[in-house]
């Protein structure tokens, strides 16, 4: 998952029509993935752990709330921090941001796979389908912020190496404790992530050929889940 931050560099050689033409299906794709592994593997796999009680519901919401409390910060940080050694408050806030973000999907992703082998894989690639077109733009907004190419590159996958601190935490955490919770957590992650982050993005076009596109490419997404469903199962 960390590697995939690599594929920022793919944006050196795209010519900026043909990026602009992929990112938003790719976001799309992504939206479907995360919200059908939420409502197909997540929800189900959750409700047979916890059965259909309060606490399990709760735990969907703190997952979705902690994302949605987590970009309130970064958007108000945003706003009142001021600019120094020529690169865009921004990049530092994608930075950080695409750090937290990277480690509690660590803690959420590994807490599936703790769970179930095959709710893991389902967990990465719906994971993995969100981290591709994320990476792209942020790769782009480091570069347009005033950034090497090459620190960009670095600073991207370090900042996608907490991914891999999230689960390593909470792999060695499920010795002591009941991780259960984490897969209800996670399904509440990936809900705010593709209905808030991700559908809005694209969802501010007009022109009908573009929409059909995005639902297409957000139909992909949530066949790809039904698909790893139907085939492990």
């Amino acid at each position: 998952m960390s590697g995939i931050a690599l594929v920022g560099a793919v944006t050196l050689v795209l010519k900026p029509e043909t990026l602009e033409k992929i990112i938003l299906p790719l976001v799309a794709f992504a939206a479907g993935s995360l919200i059908g592994g939420a409502f197909l593997h997540m929800i189900p796999a959750g409700l047979s752990s916890y059965g259909n009680t309060t606490t399990f519901y709760l735990w969907i919401l703190f997952g979705f709330t902690v994302f949605f409390i987590l970009e309130q910060f970064l958007h108000w940080h945003h706003c009142h921090r001021e600019g120094a050694d020529g690169k865009q408050p921004l990049t530092y806030l994608i930075l950080i941001g695409d750090g937290l973000h990277n480690f509690i999907g660590g803690l959420a992703v590994a807490g599936t796979f703790l769970i179930d082998i095959r709710l893991g894989i389902m967990a990465w690639l719906a994971a993995a389908a969100h981290e591709i077109p994320q990476e792209l733009g942020d790769f782009g907004v480091l570069i347009h912020g005033g950034w090497k190419k090459s620190r960009a590159l670095l600073f991207n996958v370090l900042s996608a190496l907490t991914f891999l601190v999230g689960g390593i935490i909470a792999y060695v955490a499920s010795f002591r404790f009941n991780v259960d919770f984490l897969v209800p957590f996670a399904a509440g992650n990936f809900l705010y992530i593709g209905a808030s982050d991700l559908v809005p993005e694209v969802n501010k076009h007009g022109e009908i050929k573009t929409n059909v596109v995005h639902f297409l490419a957000f139909a992909a997404g949530l066949f790809l889940m039904w698909l790893i469903k139907f085939i492990f199962e």
